[in-house]
């Protein structure tokens, strides 16, 4: 649950968010004025501001200036009308987190509220260094390990500068806490930190998001939208999984290296931008620069300094303390008692091979900790635990029999001419199946499917749009398709 504050003078549409975001499970604050928004911030924080630009006595600009020096990291999205967008658009460059034009379709206030809430999670979440287990009230990297003190060693080298960072590792190794930690303590702190995930979001729409676009770009820019890179002006922006960024939008990022400068989509003219990157990949980068799917001048570019972060087979010295961490945090969270680990509970542990890395082990601990009525967790519980897991992989997993219709679609779309991007045909077909049966188990609902598949909301509903799927009266048969 969020605490949202809206400030708006129409005493309607603050009542209509109060209904729609309570049903979310959002705890909803109002003001009907500058003044009043910001004495409830300065009262109790909140996790998001909603605010229109037009307001009585101080107007939308001035109170955002006025909240951002309260909290530089709190994230504010601006409700306009057509005709104040370029207020709407200078607050945004001001470091606002989005506007959203009047009126507006619901599903879209939506996604982009579990965006800002998510952005604003992101940095205001501090991450300790070479933090002890006991540090469980906040997000921490945990490891007394050789590689992971060099790992903590780069980050305190690396984070005062302005150098271009690659963050490498594979899945569940942490690279998204290692970005925030060298934001956190670059000199950047308190300027905007946005993350793009090149993967969530559908390539038709990847452009725009990040470069923005002007007025009649395209059928249905009907006004123009600073992009995320600009929006990012004198901070920091995460490019994650960037081993998956399409060939034809790598060529802007490496313009903006090169010269720091962008250009919206429908412009000729360029817009300076003072930014730094931080790149994230679990690709083989070097495999898709031969490929031909990564381009080497941008490859070059971007690892001015790279992290390794090592998968956690090759730091199991660290699961003691990995363990103690998040059986004190998932206890704190749950309101219970933390009941401790057994010896041979612990050598289960550390004699796993761990594919899923450090988010397998966290995973595995709160099953196991939900499970557990309050002894100590024993190598049964573990056993359980990893078994409930590796039994969800397996039916997951593609068959791999002789004979089987999957293997033989995959030979059949092989041996078809005329398709030079096979790669990601076949991986849009598989993720189109993927997302319909999981909407059909869940009768539409979106947020059921995000975490039957172990996904955000967000990176859902992208790739519904991506797959062009239809979510509607067909598969929401009781009404509702969130």
């Amino acid at each position: 649950m969020a605490s949202i504050l809206i400030v708006d003078d129409d005493a309607q549409l603050r009542q209509s968010f109060d209904k729609l975001l309570m049903t979310e499970g959002h705890s909803i604050r109002v003001a009907a004025s500058g003044e009043a928004g910001l004495e409830e911030v300065k009262a109790e924080s909140p996790d998001l501001v909603i605010m229109d630009v037009r307001l009585p006595g101080m107007n939308g600009l001035e109170t955002f200036a006025a909240m951002r020096g309260m909290d530089p990291h709190l994230p504010v999205i601006i409700m306009t009308a057509y005709g104040t967008t370029e207020t709407a658009i200078e607050a945004t460059k001001l470091g606002a987190f989005d506007y959203i034009l009047k009126p507006f379709e619901i599903p879209a206030v939506l996604k982009l509220i579990g965006e800002a809430l998510k952005a604003g999670r992101f940095t205001r979440s501090r991450v300790e260094v070479d933090a002890r287990p006991e540090s469980a009230s906040s997000d921490a990297l945990i490891g007394r390990s050789q590689v992971m003190q060099e790992v903590y060693k780069a980050i305190g080298r690396v984070a005062p500068t302005d150098a271009t960072v690659m963050i490498r590792g594979e899945s569940g190794t942490g690279k998204e806490l290692v970005s925030r930690a060298v934001y956190q303590h670059s000199l950047r702190a308190e300027q905007p930190f946005l993350v793009i995930n090149c993967v969530a979001i559908p390539e038709t729409l990847l452009e725009s998001e990040l470069f923005g676009y002007e007025k009649g770009a395209f059928t249905g820019a009907s006004s123009r939208r600073v992009g995320k890179i600009e929006q990012a002006h004198r901070g920091t922006i995460l490019l994650d999984e960037i081993g998956d960024m399409p060939v034809s939008i790598q060529a802007k990022i490496l313009r903006l290296l090169q010269e720091k400068k962008i250009e919206r989509l429908g412009s000729g003219h360029p817009v300076p931008v003072d930014v730094r990157i931080i790149a994230a990949t679990n690709r083989d980068l070097e495999a898709a620069v031969a490929d031909g799917r990564f381009r080497e001048d941008l490859y070059y570019r971007l690892k001015v300094v790279t992290l390794h972060l090592p998968p956690l087979r090759e730091r199991v010295e660290d699961i003691p303390l990995l363990t103690d961490y998040f059986l004190a945090r998932f206890a704190r969270d749950m309101d219970s008692e933390n009941p401790g680990l057994t010896t041979d509970g612990l050598a289960r542990l550390t004699s796993h091979s761990w594919p899923g890395n450090v988010r397998e082990l966290s995973n595995a601990l709160k099953n196991a900790l939900i499970f557990s009525r309050g002894a100590p967790l024993n190598r049964d519980d573990v056993d359980r635990a990893l078994e409930s897991r590796e039994s969800a992989l397996r039916r997951a997993a593609p068959p791999t029999i002789k004979g089987d219709p999957l293997q033989n679609w995959v030979h059949q779309a092989m041996n078809a001419q005329g398709n030079d991007n096979l790669f990601d045909t076949l991986m849009d077909e598989i993720g189109t199946r993927i997302i319909a049966e999981a909407l059909t188990r869940t009768g539409g609902n979106r947020t059921q499917a995000a975490k039957l598949l172990g996904i955000s909301r967000p990176t859902l509903i992208a790739r519904i749009e991506k797959y062009g799927l239809k979510v509607g009266t067909s598969v929401s048969h009781n009404g509702s398709s969130d």
